[in-house]
């Protein structure tokens, strides 16, 4: 009873100050500076450390909670490739190391308008290339992400695969953005957060003339033949349900192991509740144990 009612203030609360935040007509520096006030009620756990670096003028965080196991997450912030940053996701960030132990690094990789593609996917390969330089196997590293940024996660997948750069242990997807044509969207009765225009905008300035169905724009429209395990989160009341399972279905078919969970009557990355809401804890426990599967901590 208690979690049916802290969905439903949550759900409320998204829907009247956030989901209004996320509309077209809003100048960008202005969302990011609402948006950076919203993420406030997404806390870290106590005891996480927060230490912040920098390569290539690519600044970055890394977040540790307790003793780390060995294992690298490179964790691509959402916010449509215009909006979000490494303080916005603190909060889930913390929760993973916490739960998972393994040490997060978050870039704040460059952002459109004033970035367009290829910008974010370069720092995210830089950031990748990074890790293995600090001393990290492909196989002990994970990368994972959040709406745009799972999309980004996917195609850096794919760059990384295209470059014959050794692949990573996993891929986790939360609620990724990965069709940006918009072709096949889900219509949920209810959806608390997304404006299907405010994305379409942000598609626009994001390609920035190019063709929306490039792969490494949209990355559902790549070759997954070889990419690591990955784990697929998404909620059925977003509009980007369909792009969830669209992935897993083509993963499949080409032999790629994808494990969707869908999470029934809840939102666009509900994990940022991680702490009082049990669905994102559960979320973080997944995460946890796909990594368990498939990231090698131990050898």
């Amino acid at each position: 009873m208690l979690q049916t009612a802290l969905q439903n203030v949550l759900r409320f609360t998204l829907q009247t100050t956030v989901k209004p935040l996320l509309r077209p007509g809003m100048p960008v520096g202005l969302q990011r500076k609402l948006i950076r006030q919203a993420y406030r009620l997404s806390p870290p756990p106590r005891h996480c450390e927060f230490s912040r670096s920098r390569i290539s003028n690519i600044p970055y965080v890394r977040v540790t909670h307790g003793k780390p196991n060995g294992t690298a997450m490179l964790y691509l912030h959402g916010g449509a490739y215009i909006i979000g940053s490494s303080d916005t996701h603190r909060g889930l960030t913390g929760h993973i190391a916490k739960v998972s132990g393994t040490t997060v690094f978050v870039p704040d990789y460059r952002l459109a308008p004033e970035h367009p593609f290829p910008a974010a996917l370069e720092d995210a390969l830089c950031m990748y290339h990074h890790l293995l330089a600090l001393g990290y196997r492909a196989d002990r590293i994970s990368i994972a992400g959040d709406s745009a940024g799972g999309g980004l996660t996917l195609a850096l997948a794919l760059k990384l695969k295209q470059e014959k750069v050794p692949l990573p242990g996993a891929l986790i997807m939360l609620s990724p953005w990965l069709d940006l044509t918009h072709r096949k969207m889900h219509t949920p009765e209810i959806e608390p957060v997304l404006q299907l225009g405010w994305i379409m905008k942000a598609a626009e300035e994001y390609s920035s003339g190019l063709s929306l169905d490039e792969p490494l724009i949209s990355p559902l429209f790549g070759d997954l033949t070889g990419l690591p395990p990955m784990l697929v989160q998404v909620g059925t009341q977003e509009i980007l349900l369909n792009d969830a399972r669209r992935l897993s279905e083509k993963a499949r078919q080409v032999g790629v192991h994808a494990r969707l969970e869908e999470y029934t009557d809840l939102w666009h990355v509900f994990q940022i509740h991680a702490g009082p809401l049990e669905a994102a804890n559960e979320a973080i426990r997944q995460i946890t144990e796909h990594l368990a599967l498939h990231v090698n901590a131990l050898s």
